[in-house]
């Protein structure tokens, strides 16, 4: 990969890949860090000619942040973590009210669920790339996106919110 496509391709997908690692491990610092690492794999390993491109950088930062969660035992933290509410740089991002419901009800939902949510409405994943990211059949994502958007539903519907 050369230095301009190189940069090319860090400026078409640098910030979502940044907020998916950061909504995976709450952490500023830790995403910084891990969006680094996908990025110099990306540049050591990604053959121009692959055919998906998106959906690899996907799965290899999921990878990596899953590894290093792994590695520094914080799988335990992560529970934690996810209690944080408009401290958050998400919680900042979230401006109106009805964005902070939503993104409360998310947060009580399984990680898997929710993680599937937010590629397919934030990232803007197709059910297929989605499916290839967290290694699961395009049936299982079509599943477990219904069950998250049904609870969801039942979630803010309970906190007054009419949907």
């Amino acid at each position: 990969m050369d230095s301009e496509m190189l940069r090319q391709f860090y400026g078409r997908y640098a910030s979502e890949i940044y907020l998916y690692l950061y909504s995976l491990c709450k952490s500023r610092e830790l995403a910084e860090d891990l969006m680094q690492d996908v990025f110099l794999k990306a540049l050591l390993s990604l053959s121009d000619s692959h055919t998906n491109i998106r959906a690899w950088l996907y799965k290899v930062a999921r990878n990596t942040c899953l590894n290093e969660l792994r590695k520094r035992n914080r799988e335990t933290e992560l529970d934690e973590q996810l209690a944080i509410s408009e401290e958050t740089i998400l919680g900042n991002v979230i401006q109106n009210e009805q964005k902070k419901q939503l993104y409360q009800a998310m947060m009580k939902l399984p990680d898997r669920q929710r993680e599937i949510l937010e590629l397919f409405y934030f990232s803007e994943m197709s059910i297929k790339e989605i499916a290839a990211v967290l290694s699961l059949t395009s049936e299982n994502v079509r599943v477990l996106a219904y069950r998250a958007k049904k609870q969801l539903r039942n979630e803010m519907e309970g906190d007054g919110y009419e949907l």
